[in-house]
């Protein structure tokens, strides 16, 4: 197949969680013949931090604005096989115009970011990507959150056709490595700094550091302010590229998980943090949401904290134990949770709807 993106980016892990994820999914598809074209808007902030320029097997296409590369896009689009218009891709709409009108490619949305548009939309905010129609016009809606969003995506969106894709890990970038001093830690917690996260992540990393002034606790992330609550035992990574990300894991005795609060009040939502801490055989704590029993067996595969002393308890277990969760999780993950593994999910997705858009055009027409 040949498939078109247009999304937020590919190109820099900066600020958020779609990049890792692309890449992982791409390089698979790639792998299995197919190929990817990708649009990204060429914006400051992730230009500054980019990280990858080209993809393996496809094509990268940055651009200024949308005007500068509609052309392009059409041409790209004339013959696809599918298209797949993004969640925060910041020219959505009219992409998702072109995408519609392509003569036979399947039009796809992926919301990566499913309970944050819902809670957009409850709030009567503006959601980037989305226009006045919703997503009824879509051939196939996907979602990296399942459970009840999948019905809320139809209720409140018009979505006909949807179906999971859930986050995953591409085990030949994730994987065990040596430790480094820099990152050696009792907790580590990688994150982008969100407000309705920040609430978890005072819980169980802020207090536990606190109360462990002999403890080392590493976060690395992104636009954090300046009046986060930091300790003198907290040590700050701004930026940490990818390809330092298994060293960063093998460091710390516990990586911690802290899941977005309309993410968690929804469920059905494994962060792709999770994927990657466990193919790199990290021991991992997580927040509890409704699901994610069906991803890790908590206390064999992955530790659960409900609040600081939960937190303080798991930093206690022995470096056995923890060793031997983080085995079980790794296990896991190679398993059931790569990016291969949802690459042949998304063509399964993308054939199947075809299939059912030809049988029902097949009936309009001898109707």
């Amino acid at each position: 197949m040949k498939i078109v993106i247009f999304g937020l980016t590919v190109s820099s892990s900066w600020g958020n969680g779609h990049a890792t994820l692309w890449r992982g999914l791409i390089d698979s598809l790639a792998a299995m013949g197919h190929r990817v074209v990708f649009f990204e808007r060429d914006v400051a902030y992730y230009a500054d931090t980019r990280d990858l320029f080209e993809l393996p097997g496809g094509s990268l296409c940055l651009y200024g604005e949308w005007a500068d590369v509609r052309s392009r896009a059409a041409r790209e689009l004339a013959d696809a096989d599918a298209a797949i218009v993004t969640s925060f891709c910041p020219d959505g709409i009219d992409a998702t115009k072109l995408v519609l009108d392509a003569p036979r490619a399947l039009a796809v949305f992926y919301d990566l970011d499913t309970p944050v548009t819902l809670s957009l939309l409850a709030t009567g905010q503006e959601v980037v990507a989305i226009g006045p129609s919703g997503l009824r016009d879509f051939d196939l809606v996907l979602s990296y959150t399942g459970g009840e969003a999948l019905d809320a995506l139809k209720t409140s969106l018009g979505a006909c056709r949807v179906a999971p894709l859930y986050g995953h890990v591409d085990p030949g970038i994730y994987k065990p490595s040596r430790p480094v001093p820099r990152f050696a830690c009792d907790l580590s917690y990688i994150g982008t700094y969100s407000a309705d996260r920040q609430l978890g992540v005072g819980a169980l990393f802020v207090e536990p550091a606190r109360r462990s002034p002999q403890g080392r606790f590493v976060l690395a992330g992104a636009q954090y302010p300046p009046d986060f609550p930091w300790t003198e035992n907290i040590h700050f990574v701004r930026h940490l590229p990818q390809a330092e990300h298994p060293a960063f894991y093998a460091s710390s005795r516990l990586t911690l998980n802290v899941t977005r609060h309309a993410m968690a009040a929804m469920g059905w939502c494994p962060s792709g943090r999770l994927f990657e801490a466990t193919a790199c055989g990290a021991a991992v704590l997580s927040d509890w949401w409704e699901g994610l029993d069906a991803f890790f067996e908590p206390g064999r595969e992955i530790l659960v904290a409900g609040d600081t002393q939960d937190v303080l308890d798991a930093i206690a277990r022995s470096p056995d134990d923890l060793g031997r969760i983080g085995l079980a999780a790794r296990d896991r993950t190679l398993a059931e949770h790569t990016s291969a593994r949802r690459a042949r999910q998304l063509i399964g997705l993308l054939e199947s709807t075809a299939a059912t858009k030809g049988a029902v055009a097949t009936l309009e027409l001898e109707a």
